[in-house]
């Protein structure tokens, strides 16, 4: 398939119509109408094959989730999705995978009515990069920087999920419901968009966890010259992953294990009831799981208060 094929494919899958949207994909730029009293909010990631999913997973999960992430951190801002572009790397433009990968991705913009507004398509070893568009009014935008001491942690779903679908891949199989459920959860991310417009006014600061809870509680922390302490045995579980894996390994992937997607969020403790109904109501409940001190640095404690030592830091590029 040429080059200018696969970009008519792309576009004719991905159709989303939107007012804003003044002028799409097919000239050099899209041009967008930002409403006015909204900032905009913007966000890139690149997914490379090997590195953020498996090089045989299904194209359409690898084109879902090329857009969740993104999503997730418009989420962590407390911003609405508008607009996406997308860059496509392929070894070669096989249509059928374009397809189905392009499917995928159309499917979750689908159920944020966000257009696809333009992008780039060329050849090499395959890698995609997304960049969303959200908008959120300038006095609610979440931030990383305003944790106070006094402030409850708390976090959205469940932890180590994913990072488990990926250890269930690269070990021995195990069939059933519960490793559907953990590789659902690796190569289908949901991004928290609905719990992060909820938090606006009311959490203090706000993450997404894809490299890890500890290492992503302490980018918050950085940011607002605080610290945190996490109670290990409020850390939230899923029954999949209660069921398939043992404690001690349970824990590693939960504190480290990355790739959830999930909202880490403080507030203040007068409002964690109504905080919390209101997020189970949204239909993604949360969890109450430590505390944010003054001592910098994040803390792992169990039930009898003693410090544990976090099993390894979260995922970083470039990491020797």
């Amino acid at each position: 398939m040429a080059e200018f094929a696969l970009i008519d494919l792309i576009r004719a899958r991905c159709a989303v119509a939107r007012e804003d949207v003044r002028l799409g994909i097919g000239d050099d730029a899209a041009l967008l109408a930002v409403p006015a009293g909204q900032m905009l909010a913007v966000s890139t990631d690149t997914l490379v094959s090997g590195v953020h999913f498996p090089k045989d997973t299904a194209p359409f999960d690898i084109g879902w989730k090329s857009l969740a992430v993104n999503l997730s951190d418009l989420a962590a801002m407390g911003a609405t999705p508008a607009w996406a572009t997308l860059a496509l790397t392929l070894p070669d433009a096989d249509a059928a995978w374009t397809a189905a990968f392009v499917d995928g991705f159309a499917a979750l913009a689908r159920e944020f009515d966000l257009a696809l507004v333009g992008g780039d398509t060329t050849q090499g070893p395959l890698s995609i990069t997304v960049t969303v568009h959200g908008f959120v009014p300038e006095s609610l935008a979440l931030r990383r920087s305003g944790a106070k001491v006094g402030d409850a942690v708390f976090v959205t779903g469940t932890l180590g999920d994913a990072a488990a679908g990926l250890a269930l891949l690269q070990g021995p199989g195990v069939a059933g419901k519960a490793q559907e459920h953990l590789l659902a959860r690796l190569n289908r991310p949901t991004p928290r968009v609905a719990q992060g417009l909820l938090l606006r006014a009311r959490a203090h600061a706000c993450i997404d966890v894809s490299d890890g809870l500890v290492a992503d509680l302490g980018h918050i922390c950085h940011a607002s010259a605080v610290g945190a302490e996490i109670d290990l045995t409020l850390l939230p579980a899923s029954p999949a992953l209660l069921g398939l894996v043992a404690a001690e390994a349970r824990v590693s992937l939960q504190l480290a294990g990355g790739d959830d997607y999930e909202l880490c969020f403080s507030a203040a403790p007068a409002i964690a009831i109504e905080l919390l109904n209101d997020l189970a109501r949204s239909g993604c409940a949360a969890t109450r799981i430590g505390r944010i001190v003054a001592e910098p640095g994040v803390r792992v404690r169990a039930v009898d208060g003693s410090l544990v030592a976090s099993p390894r830091p979260g995922w970083e590029h470039f990491s020797p």
